[in-house]
This record gives C-alpha cells, sequence and structure tokens, in this order.
C-alpha cells in the first residue's frame, strides 16, 4: 500500500517536452490513481492543439485550457494530471494548485533537445526565425519563476527513465515531511 498523501491529488508541472506526461502515468500506476492530461483533455473536446492554435489563437486556447483545468482540479477523487507548460500561467489555476501537491519537473535544453527536434504538438516552438531549441530555453527562461513559486517538490528529469524517475517521485512524495498519509 502506498503512503501518499491521501486527500491530495498530484500535480505536474514544468516546460514542454520534459516528460510530464509519461512520468505522470507511470506515477500513477504506481500509486493506482487515475492519470489526467490536460493536453489531451483539450483535445478530446476541441481537436488538435496546434490547430486550435492556428484557428483560434493562443488567448483562447488558455481560457478553454484553465476551464478545462478547473473542472478536474474540482474533483474530490485523488488522482495524477500532468499540466500543458504553459496552463500555470493562469492565475485561476494557479491558486487551484493550492489545493493539490505540485511537482515540478526539471530539465534543461539540452535534455529535451531530441524530443523538441522532433516536432510534435508544440506550437509555441513553431517560430520561423528561431530554432525550437533555442525557443524553448527563452520560453523556459520566462516561466521558470512560476513553476519554482507553484511547486511542492522539485524533480531533476535529466537523467533516467519514466519508470525510475516516477519511483524517486513516489518515494520523495511517500516521505515528504509533514504531510498527512495513508
Amino acid at each position: 500500500m502506498n503512503r501518499l498523501p491521501a486527500h491530495r491529488s498530484i500535480v505536474l508541472i514544468g516546460p514542454m517536452a520534459v516528460g510530464k506526461s509519461t512520468v505522470g502515468a507511470q506515477l500513477a500506476r504506481l500509486a493506482g490513481r487515475e492519470f489526467l492530461d490536460s493536453d489531451q483533455l483539450f483535445e478530446e473536446k476541441h481537436g488538435p492543439i496546434p490547430a486550435a492554435f492556428s484557428s483560434y489563437g493562443e488567448r483562447w486556447f488558455r481560457e478553454v485550457e484553465a476551464r478545462i483545468i478547473a473542472s478536474v482540479l474540482a474533483r474530490r477523487d485523488q488522482y495524477v494530471l500532468s499540466l500543458g507548460g504553459g496552463a500555470v500561467l493562469d492565475t485561476g489555476t494557479q491558486q487551484l494548485l493550492g489545493q493539490s501537491t505540485v511537482v515540478f519537473l526539471e530539465a534543461d535544453a539540452d535534455a529535451v533537445r531530441e524530443r523538441i527536434k522532433r516536432g510534435g504538438n508544440r506550437p509555441l516552438l513553431q517560430s520561423a526565425d528561431q530554432d525550437p531549441v533555442q525557443r524553448w530555453s527563452q520560453v523556459f527562461a520566462d516561466r521558470e519563476s512560476v513553476y519554482r513559486r507553484l511547486a511542492d517538490l522539485t524533480l531533476d528529469v535529466r537523467d533516467g527513465s519514466p519508470e525510475v524517475l516516477a519511483t524517486e517521485l513516489m518515494t520523495l512524495l511517500e516521505n515528504r515531511p509533514g504531510k498527512e498519509v495513508q
């Protein structure tokens, strides 16, 4: 039986391509909790994120994303939730995160370089005049202080498989001082 905080869900935050979804799914499996991904929930209702950005703009995307996250954070059950990299910019989302245990998955551009270069659904990295890795570094630098401020725990994800990282995170969560455990 795991000894995770009984009354709190776990929310993973951090920049694009650090593995929030992959580590989160592994952590949920270890903890016996449901795994949710805010990007996946968006796409189930509204289609691919790049198309939404293209058609409606980032502001519309962020508003819809914030509503989706608020509905998940309002749930009373315990789960593991992975947030898109920019979701923490919404002040309402920031306030709601206080009800969860927030984990910042930390990496640097070298650690995520290959994932970034493979592309994917990361519209903020699609700039004709800037290398995607340089753009990632800029976006991360702009958001890093928010990630750190919101985090209850930080996990360096530069080394280790998702399974190893999830196990390490599980240990950190179980041994966190001053938290109610079951």
